[in-house]
């Protein structure tokens, strides 16, 4: 199995900046694609963020330029960087795995941390 701890969410005020750690363990062989989604209340899950392998990045255009994704492959942790934050932005925020393990490719979900921003 593949589990994922997430951190980094909490209270900060318009404008500022948090810096969410999503990190992957047990029973995985690499990493593919990382990404970062959130859920505000009452709303569908939306995509922020994602990361290939490769390096390419993706941004929702709401995040794009406020927001950055970032790897530590010796970690096998993805962050987002939050910046210049909005009280839109609050929401719990997931990030999501694509991994091959032993069984196969696997898609993980993290718990979600919230995060809230005050205006």
């Amino acid at each position: 199995q593949v589990q994922l701890v997430e951190s980094g969410g909490g209270l900060v005020q318009a404008g500022g900046s948090l810096r969410l750690s999503c990190a992957a363990s047990g029973s995985l062989l690499s990493i593919d694609r990382m990404g970062w989604y959130r859920q505000a209340p009452g709303k569908q899950r939306e995509l922020v963020a994602t990361l290939t392998r490769g390096g390419s990045t993706n941004y929702a255009g709401s995040v794009k330029g406020r927001f950055t994704i970032s790897r530590d492959n010796a970690k096998n942790t993805v962050y987002l960087q939050m910046n210049s934050l909005k009280p839109e932005d609050t929401a719990v925020y997931y990030c999501n795995l694509g991994v091959y393990t032993a069984n196969g490719y696997r898609e993980v979900w993290g718990q979600g941390t919230l995060v809230t921003v005050s205006s």
